[in-house]
């Protein structure tokens, strides 16, 4: 199914959500046909760890526009978010500079099945935010592609 997304001439951007799974089998359906990668993961070691296996491995030789994205970062040690960010660009892996601080606001919203940009709770002006924030950076790589 996800090899027909190419040839679908009605939309002007598909978003394909695939499994967290770096090698999972939707990801390697998705990188033959897209135009750009927005890989999210934990600022944790192991995480970016095997993050950065994947990107060389398997990104990278597909040529794909690509930037990583920091999620689930704790506000109380941002240093490690950057600390991974930093990684990333001393490897030459694009990284957002923007990245998404991890609330309670994201549970509470999805529990109430409704997208934290509708959320009206604690912490959702943050929360929407740093969504605002990726999507303000990530279409300057689709106007400059």
């Amino acid at each position: 199914m996800l090899g027909k997304l190419k040839h679908i001439e009605t939309y002007d951007l598909i978003i394909v959500d695939t499994p967290p799974a770096l090698s999972s089998a939707a990801l390697a359906a998705v990188i033959p046909i897209a135009d750009y990668l927005l890989l999210p993961t934990p600022p944790a070691p192991m995480d970016i760890a095997a993050l950065v296996k994947t990107v060389k491995n398997t990104i990278l030789p597909s040529g794909i526009l690509h930037r990583v994205l920091l999620t689930k970062v704790d506000s109380r040690s941002l240093g490690e978010a950057l600390e991974a960010q930093n990684m990333l660009m001393e490897l030459e892996i694009p990284a957002c500079y923007a990245f998404v601080k991890s609330y309670k606001a994201h549970e509470r919203a999805a529990l109430e099945g409704i997208p934290i940009t509708q959320w009206k709770g604690r912490n959702a002006a943050e929360a929407r935010a740093d969504y605002i924030r990726v999507a303000d950076e990530i279409q300057t790589d689709w106007k400059d592609s």
